[in-house]
């Protein structure tokens, strides 16, 4: 393999930014916070001139100012660059800073590019203090929700009438039908949830680029209460993604021979590992179950492979960590032990959910960590619904086996492992068996609908719903004193089209 370095992808510089004024109306909009984490990237890396060199900029897209995308060109126009690649993503999905990492990576490798910038940033916080400040002049009262009311998901449908719409109503369909996998008791999941989360509480209070730096207990975690409130069951609010931020995250790849022409200290060179990428249908009804991702799996294992790499090489990773779920499915993978920390970030609830571009600020924070070391790190990344998976490896000292450009698809090798999808059978009333399910709460605690997912007779996949005044089922769903999954039931016509699961209760004893 090439050990030419020109071709060897390095990165040079990391900016993060936390914007939080006292009045929130004064904060930056999120290509401001886009700009303002380059320019802190270039500083890091020894100078502006990297930022006015660059020949390829990449961006991931952001929802809290809708207005301003594509915001390639004000970004350019900002740092006086005029690079000839410039690249928006279409979606502020959670896996696109490490494809921007990997495709920058890969335009150095090729000589395609000398000096590639990636960025993103959110600003909800300062949106939704505007949104509510504009409703008030208009006498209203508005509650800004940029996650529900985003133009990709104003689709109306049978998914959406059943309270599938946004992450939080479907992460916690793989999150209740992962516990019985995992032959765990509710209390033994959460518990599990809980001291993972308790752990990326601890790394935010020592990150000073993190957004809650205040670390709590595992016992605090895994306890409803009036400021830990149930969000879709079994998450509350200290197990879900914190997106109400104003945060921006940069960084600059470049070649190792580019690093040295600039006279930048090694020791503040990370160098860009071999990744695997590999997703699930966009459907997350057209899965072929709520357990285990076929992306997921062959995303980590091929990432580990190409760089001859076992879970035990790892002294860091960030395993995604929107939902508990997630680093759940992920740790199972890598064999990676509950004790040991999932971030170097602080995850998304601590560190900060910035919608897509969480992981541009794993990456300055790996980066961080790598510097100056021998040691390795794997940044695996989740986007959509469970849906995209990308993971990378990256280096303290240069490795003699990676080399690039390098392939990262592996979709062929997930499907080859995924197993047949159920058939969707949106009108089915009948007996049914419970596959998996949630509950979605108001903002007062109080159920709002539960969602079932059920199988057929015949294998197919349909959806049920249970009212809120179906107050016995609820707690049947809820109270942990067995386990509905695998449990039988009813589905029969209600009210305003939807269908409704009845149980046959009592179900069978929780394991």
């Amino acid at each position: 393999m090439s050990t030419d370095p020109e071709t060897i992808p390095v990165i040079v510089g990391i900016g993060q930014v936390n914007d939080r004024p006292g009045d929130p109306l004064e904060g930056m909009d999120s290509v401001e916070l886009m700009i303002a984490a380059l320019r802190e990237a270039g500083r890091d890396a020894g100078g502006d001139n990297w930022l006015a060199d660059a020949d390829s900029l990449a961006i991931v897209s952001q929802l809290s100012f809708p207005h301003l995308n594509p915001a390639l060109d004000t970004v350019c126009e900002a740092l006086g660059a005029s690079p000839a690649h410039r690249f928006q993503t279409a979606l502020p999905n959670g896996d696109s800073p490490i494809l921007l990492l990997h495709e920058a990576a890969n335009r150095i490798g090729a000589g395609n590019a000398r000096i590639a910038l990636v960025t993103g940033g959110e600003a909800l916080r300062t949106a939704g203090a505007r949104a509510r400040a504009e409703a008030a002049t208009e006498g209203k009262d508005h509650r800004h929700n940029p996650l529900r009311d985003a133009p990709h998901r104003k689709t109306q449908g049978y998914r959406q009438n059943y309270g599938l719409t946004v992450p939080v109503d479907i992460y916690p369909l793989y999150e209740n039908a992962g516990r019985t996998a995992y032959r765990q008791t509710l209390t033994e999941g959460q518990m599990e949830s809980a001291a993972i989360w308790a752990r990326m509480s601890q790394i935010a209070s020592q990150t000073e680029s993190a957004w809650i730096r205040t670390p709590l207990s595992a016992r605090e975690i895994a306890t409803p209460s009036e400021n830990n409130r149930p969000i879709a069951f079994p998450y509350t609010k200290f197990t879900v993604a914190n997106s109400l931020v104003n945060q921006g995250a940069g960084f600059i790849v470049t070649s190792f021979a580019e690093a040295q022409r600039r006279n930048v200290p090694e020791n503040r060179l990370v160098f860009v590992g071999h990744g695997a990428a590999a997703h699930e249908s966009g459907d997350f009804l057209a899965r072929e179950n709520f357990v285990h991702s076929p992306g997921m799996e062959v995303s980590i294992r091929q990432a580990l492979k190409s760089n001859e790499l076992s879970g035990a090489d790892l002294d860091h990773v960030e395993l995604y960590s929107c939902f508990p779920c997630v680093p759940k499915m992920a740790r199972r993978i890598l064999d990676w032990p509950a004790d040991r920390d999932t971030t170097v970030f602080g995850g998304l609830t601590f560190g900060g959910g910035p919608i897509g571009n969480y992981m541009s600020h794993a990456v300055a924070c790996m980066v961080e960590r790598l510097r100056g070391t021998d040691e390795t790190g794997l940044l695996f990344a989740n986007g959509g619904y469970a849906t995209h998976n990308h993971s990378i490896a990256l280096f303290g000292t240069s490795r003699g086996h990676v080399a690039f450009p390098q392939d990262f698809d592996f979709q062929a090798e997930a499907d080859e492992i995924r197993g047949p999808v159920p058939e969707l059978d949106e009108s089915y009333c009948g007996p049914a068996t419970l596959e998996t399910y949630t509950v979605h709460y108001h903002r007062n605690g109080t159920p709002r609908l539960a969602t079932i997912v059920a199988r057929t007779p015949t294998g197919a996949r349909t959806l049920a719903a249970v009212v809120p005044d179906e107050v016995p089922t609820i707690a049947w769903l809820t109270s942990g004193d067995c386990d509905p999954v695998g449990s039988s039931g009813t589905i029969v016509q209600g009210e305003n089209q939807l269908r409704i699961w009845q149980a046959s209760l009592p179900a069978h004893p929780d394991r």
